[in-house]
């Protein structure tokens, strides 16, 4: 039993820790206009990367004409995802950053691999784990060389990507992954991204009940955002194609209360997500002061975002007279460039340079001091959280001595026993310590042990 001494505090707001010089400026919304300036440059940074990650071989900032050469001679992976989930991210730095949340990133279209290795190179993460990577022109090249490349980097989100718990791409399991690692851990959120295409997987849907085992007092929160951009790799979606009630309807049975967030237009959207995450960071930090601070055991319904853009938002929106952006065909590579379409290498130049690269990056390709400040420090980075990189909080088991629950055979068929008995002994003298469950990654099996006695006893 927790007691009120040892209960984790509640998260706590505070809505003036953002640098005076962030702050000013005529508000348009939430965000004012400098500070909306600068998070839709820091997007356009991350959209500039993760495009460069897809397609150049050479010329990464794009000091002189792009050329066929300049391009990779097979161009993999997928786009659709990406541009939202730099939207995500970004916006989710400015909430860490203000009210110095601990807090992780779970990519459910983990495919678009771009969007987090771009992200964690912009905050400083990557290049602080592969320093040959480095915060300059020469780094950048070597970002995008290596993405899906012989020698390099996979094109999804990989376990050797900073922030990852979640292999990227094996869709359904984002949800699942969330929820395990805020189970027994009070003061973490994790920010889950969920595919429209991944959420009509049978082990996404089932995971959206895990609110049930969610407790405020002991658990930390999961912050589910349902990107909604309409398509799987060649179909629409099911939840993306139903009457927003439906939707409404659909997520509240299953015990969240929904957010919606939708839009195309970069500074209507910029300023709707900032209000909307304000909102649901408000009022986790309420479920948890009423249950921790008050004792109130009522189940809460926990806030999640529904986020709907476009699918391979801010790309091209014609290539050849067919549609390309809001449609299927956004999913993976949205432009052939190669020897067969050289007349696209210029639709791809003018696609890079529509981010305005001189206004991310200094002459020798480090990102705008100004935008650098934006993301969070140190820990507080998502791709340098301990959670989120195991191998920093674990702890060796303290192993008990198994012989003293031996089965004693003096001969062999000499004596009776049951392995399941034995084997259970030696885990509940294992798991007997509170603080060894709590470092030795022991409670969802803790977890999983209770319900299944309390079924087995009925």
């Amino acid at each position: 039993m927790t007691t009120a001494r040892e209960r984790p505090s509640a998260l706590v707001l505070d809505h003036e820790r953002l640098p005076a010089d962030l702050s000013t400026g005529p508000a348009l919304g939430p965000l004012s206009a400098q500070l909306l300036d600068r998070i839709d440059r820091y997007w356009r940074a991350a959209n500039y990367l993760s495009v460069g990650q897809l397609y150049l071989y050479d010329n990464p900032l794009l000091k002189r004409p792009l050329e066929l050469s300049d391009v990779k001679p097979l161009v993999v992976g997928h786009w659709g995802t990406t541009p939202g989930q730099n939207f995500i991210y970004v916006h989710l730095n400015r909430v860490i950053t203000k009210h110095e949340l601990n807090m992780i990133y779970v990519a459910g279209p983990g495919h678009g691999g771009p969007a987090l290795v771009g992200n964690t190179y912009l905050e400083g993460s990557y290049s602080e784990i592969y320093p040959n990577v480095s915060q300059d022109e020469l780094g950048i090249k070597r970002l995008f060389k290596q993405f899906s490349f012989p020698g390099g980097i996979s094109s999804h989100v990989a376990p050797t990507t900073p922030g990852s718990i979640h292999e990227g791409g094996e869709l359904g399991y984002s949800l699942s992954h969330a929820f395990g690692a805020a189970f027994d851990n009070p003061e973490l959120i994790v920010a889950c991204v969920v595919g429209d295409g991944e959420a009509e997987t049978g082990p996404l849907a089932t995971a959206w009940q895990s609110t049930k085992f969610l407790n405020p007092v002991s658990d930390g929160a999961v912050l589910p955002i349902l990107h909604l951009n309409g398509y799987k790799i060649s179909n629409p979606t099911v939840l993306a194609r139903i009457e927003r009630e439906e939707l409404d309807q659909f997520i509240r049975g299953c015990g969240w209360t929904p957010h919606f967030v939708e839009g195309d237009d970069p500074e209507t959207m910029h300023q709707l997500m900032a209000a909307t995450l304000e909102t649901v960071i408000e009022e986790i930090g309420e479920i948890q002061q009423s249950a921790r601070a008050h004792g109130d055991p009522t189940r809460p319904r926990w806030p999640m975002i529904v986020l709907r853009s476009p699918k391979g938002w801010t790309g091209p929106k014609v290539v050849d007279g067919v549609p390309i952006e809001g449609t299927f065909r956004s999913h993976q590579v949205p432009l052939l460039v190669d020897s067969e379409h050289p007349e696209h290498v210029t639709q791809l130049e003018a696609w890079m340079r529509s981010y305005r690269a001189q206004e991310l990056f200094d002459d020798d390709g480090r990102l705008m001091a100004e935008l650098a400040e934006l993301a969070p420090k140190g820990s507080r980075r998502m791709g340098a959280n301990p959670h989120a990189n195991g191998g920093l909080l674990l702890r060796d088991l303290r192993l008990p001595d198994f012989h003293a629950h031996a089965v004693d055979v003096p001969a062999p068929g000499g004596a009776r026993g049951r392995t399941r008995w034995s084997s259970g002994a030696t885990c509940a003298t294992l798991s007997g310590s509170t603080s060894q469950r709590a470092t030795s990654g022991w409670s969802v099996p803790m977890r999983r042990s209770r319900t299944c006695s309390a079924r087995c006893s009925k």
